[in-house]
């Protein structure tokens, strides 16, 4: 079946899997969503990532980062941009998660990218997701 927006369809699997307790999630690559993975990595909100080939088809494995206590490093991660409607912002408009605690990520001219670090460059770009 095909997958209309395939970025909604992975954070879907990564907020699921998380909130079900799953300790890995796989999911197909692109360009786009290894950038995102890399930034969620980055930031702290999974423990690793890598690419793996079964049966012929490629995948992408995440895992999953749980605190002391068993729950869930990522308590929500939300599609802003969709292919419907596409969301911009300038880099003095970014929205700030959660008064700074969350995190945006953002596709701007230089690459895929944090919202905080967009300011930082001085670009703004699409809205791809929010995460907290």
């Amino acid at each position: 079946m095909a997958v209309t927006d395939p970025m909604a369809d992975m954070l879907t699997k990564i907020r699921n899997a998380s909130s079900a307790g799953h300790d890995r999630v796989d999911i197909r690559p692109s360009k786009l969503k290894l950038e995102v993975v890399k930034i969620l990595k980055n930031e702290g909100y999974i423990k690793n990532f890598k690419k793996i080939s079964q049966e012929g088809m490629n995948n992408m494995r995440i895992f999953l980062k749980y605190d002391e206590k068993s729950k869930p490093v990522i308590h929500g991660i939300v599609r802003i941009s969709t292919p419907g409607r596409r969301i911009y912002s300038g880099y003095k408009k970014l929205p700030r998660v959660l008064n700074g605690y969350g995190t945006v990520i953002v596709s701007t001219s230089t690459g895929v990218t944090t919202g905080r670090k967009a300011t930082e460059k001085k670009v703004g770009g699409e809205l791809i997701c929010s995460v907290w």
